[in-house]
Parts: C-alpha cells; structure tokens; sequence
C-alpha cells in the first residue's frame, strides 16, 4: 500500500473496500498499531490515531483480523474475552459484566468455562470480535469478520457491531469483499486502489451506483453486479469415490457431528453447508483422511483407493498426494517454504516429477491465480486473499483425484473469485472430484452438483 492520503474523521463508519492484495489489511494493523518496527517493513509519511501515533493508544483501537485463531490467546471463552480488559486496567466486576455483554451481541451462546479449542473457526471470529467490544474501544477496526460465519450469523454480527457503534459512538472501519450486508450500517465508502492511493471515496449511493463500472473493473463486489457462473461440460461419471454411512466425527473420540450418510462421486462436486459450529471442518478432515471417524463407516472405493486400501486415514502421505489434496480453513497451516514459489513445487517434488515439469506447472498455477508477482514473496507476508488462492494452488500441483477444500473462496475480490471458481469447475469437467466446505451461496450456485446440509448440535446447559 502507497501513496494514501485518507482522514477518518470521529464517529464516521466505513466500509474499505478494494482488489485482493490493495492493502487493506495492511493499513489497519497500522492504525491498531501492531504494524511492527522498521526491521518488519518500510514505511513513509504519517499515520495518527487521536492525534498520536496508534501504537501509544493502547486499548483506544479495538482489531478483530482475518484469522481468529491467532487471536484465541487463553483456553476458556470467559477468560479470553476478558483477556483485553484486564491488560487495561478495567476493574474486575465491570470486565464480568462487559464479557457478558458481548458475548450476547456477537451471538456466542456458550458458557464462559466453554474451551476455546472447541471452537469452530466461525465461533472463533465471534469470540474475536467480542474480544474487542468488551474493552469499548473508540476505533473498532473489522478486517472481513464475517467471512466464515454463517447467513444467521453474519446478521447477527453486523448488528452487534452496529449497536455498539451506536451506543458509545465509536468510530468503526470494517473491510468486506462482500458488500451489500454492511451498507445498512456504514456512512462512507473507500476504495483502496491496487497501485496506491484511493480509487474512490464518498457516500455509499455515490460510490457504489456512479461508479459501478470501474469498481466492477477493479474486482469490487458492487450490489446488484452478477457475476456469470462458468460454462460447465459435467463430464460423465464413472461412480463413487468416498461412501460414510452412519459417520461420526470428531475429536479425541467425542462427535461433533453424527449420522451423516453421504457419497463423493467422482466428477462431482459435493457442497458441505450449515450453521457454525455444525462439524463441517471437522468432517472435511476425515473425509480427507486426515481425521479417524468416531464411529460409523468411511471407506474409499477402488477407484479411488486404487491399491492403496478402503481406509483412508491409513494412507501414508505420499499415499494421499496423487489422491485427496485438502486445503484448510487457516491457509497457514499448510505453508511450508519460505517463497510462494517454493511452497507450489513441494507436492509434485514429492512426487518425483522432473524439474522441467514442475517449473511450468509451478508457473501456469502462478499466473492463474494472480500470484506471479509474488513468486518470490514470504508466504506468511501475503494478504488473506492471497493466502487462500496459494493454499488451493498447493494442492492443485500435486493434482489429486479428489479436493477437499475448507472455504476456498474466503477473501476473495469478485475477480479472483471468478477465476478460482472456474479453475475448480475446469478440474470437475477433466474428471476431478471435489468436497467444499462454504458458506458462500455464490459458490454454491455456481458449482455444487449435491448439497449436504449439517446441523449445529445441541449445546448442553450451563451457567455462565
């Protein structure tokens, strides 16, 4: 990000918009202050919050960010809402009533002795976001806090967000690709352009209807701009791959979803939707075969298998390259070389392709995917967007039977969204299988041949 001259003025709520990799993310850590030193990076100019530097307003600025795993820093829900309040200073009854109070507005109905660990990514965002609110800070900045919540729960956060906003006058600066669920909230449009500076700047109405041409250009959501879904051959298919019967699955042998009965055809693309917290991540795992079941049966066919066994997670993981590649719902999770280049080649090196053969597959990923320019980049550096394009694009080099992937089309512009979705359409036609975890209608729509719809288990009773 270059060459920005913005001022926020108090109690303004913005939307910041822009192209995947504009720099979004990157100006809030900067006026939340946790940017790092100069040894972390290069900055020019000057960026204040009340008059001072963001990083001498401690507890002034509140920062739920893109991955709530790195935000989850104690082992019970209470505690780690109240985490921030306690490094401020505020008295411990007050904190109790504070925890209370927000995790009824981010709609976290668990006890405060619940474990974080138990936590689905979408009900860690919530436990973010109230992580924030309690301390009642004056900027509360948002980067995408809805991206992995379900419809219910998007609601339910835009207008927790809203009601503190209203109530203590806070300034709010939230980052969305998806725009059209905060308008009802936001007084102010910005868009970051993707060379530096501002593209735009005004009134929701101005921004959004004038210029809807060049926004949909640049790769911004614009309301009311459908995108067209990709041609699709639907190559014939030749069975089943993967078959749960009676499945539960889980952790350390307790379910978190059960009686789940389903098929993965191959040439198909099977769409795992519901609420949060229902157990999707945690059966896109087993099906991947990275997750024992609790119980009932998982068996992979022949055609799948192909002499390698009926049980996947008995596959060794060279075993599992060549037939279920899985991208996780944190794409750092699965980054293992210092350059994005490097982390494309792990898979077919692995496989022993010849070096000549990798590097154009390496290359021809790169430059679908909009990485080329940061071939050479740190992959832990890149913006959300680009991170989860990287994570799918590792698991397409080694070209697997099936794909298993943990909401792919999180932090996605409506650019970049449109080129994934039709590479995954393309890897169906060619006789691909694929297994998406989402919560995004659009993808559904566009790709889904089967829907399997989980539901949310009921929580047991207990006090707070």
């Amino acid at each position: 990000m270059s060459d920005l001259d913005l001022v926020v003025e108090p109690g303004e709520r913005v939307l910041l918009l822009g192209a995947s990799g504009a720099g979004k993310s990157t100006l809030l850590a900067g006026l939340a202050g946790v940017l790092g030193g100069d040894d972390e990076g290069d900055a020019r100019g000057e960026l204040l919050v009340d008059g001072r530097p963001p990083a001498e307003q401690r507890g002034r600025v509140g920062l739920v960010l893109q991955d709530p795993d790195s935000q989850v820093v104690l082992a019970r829900v209470g505690d780690d809402v109240a985490f921030g309040c306690e490094n401020i200073g505020v008295p411990r009854d007050e904190t109790w009533r504070r925890v209370d109070d927000a995790l009824d507005a981010v709609g976290l109905d668990l006890p405060r002795s619940w474990p974080t660990a138990q936590l689905s990514g979408g009900q860690k965002q919530r436990l973010a976001l109230a992580g924030a609110l309690a301390m009642r800070p004056g900027l509360v900045l948002l980067d995408e806090p809805t991206a992995n919540l379900d419809p219910e729960g998007v609601v339910e956060v835009r207008d927790a967000v809203a009601r503190v906003a209203e109530r203590t006058g806070a300034t709010l600066v939230v980052v969305e690709h998806r725009v059209s669920v905060w308008l009802p909230v936001v007084d102010r449009v910005v868009v970051l352009a993707a060379g530096g500076g501002v593209l735009a700047d005004g009134a929701p109405e101005e921004v959004l209807d004038r210029q809807r041409g060049r926004l949909t250009e640049a790769g911004v959501w614009v309301p009311g701009v459908v995108l067209e879904p990709p041609v699709r051959r639907r190559a014939s298919s030749r069975g089943p791959l993967l078959e749960a019967s009676g499945l539960a699955v889980g952790h350390r042998g307790r379910a978190v979803a059960s009686d789940i009965d389903l098929v993965v055809h191959d040439a198909r693309t099977l769409a795992v939707t519901g609420p949060n917290g229902a157990g999707k991540s945690t059966l896109a795992l087993t099906l991947a075969g990275l997750l024992a079941p609790v119980s009932g049966e998982l068996r992979a066919t022949d055609e799948l298998a192909a002499g390698a066994g009926a049980v996947p997670v008995r596959w060794r993981s060279r075993e599992l390259l060549t037939r279920v590649g899985t991208v996780f719902q944190d794409p750092e999770h699965q980054f293992l070389t210092p350059t994005v280049r490097r982390e494309l080649a792990v898979g077919p090196e692995a496989l022993g392709e010849p070096a000549a053969q990798v590097a154009e597959r390496v290359d021809e990923l790169l430059a679908r995917l909009r990485l080329d320019h940061l071939a050479g980049a740190n992959p832990f550096t890149l913006s959300g967007g680009e991170k989860r394009r990287l994570s799918v694009a590792t698991v397409l080099a080694s070209r697997p039977r099936l794909l298993v992937l943990d909401e792919p089309t999180f932090g996605q512009d409506a650019r970049t969204w449109r080129e994934l979705v039709a590479l995954l359409a393309a890897l169906v036609d060619e006789g691909r299988s694929v297994v998406a975890v989402t919560h995004d209608a659009e993808f559904v729509d566009a790709l889904a041949d089967e829907v399997v719809v989980l539901e949310r288990p009921v929580v047991a009773e207990g006090s707070r």
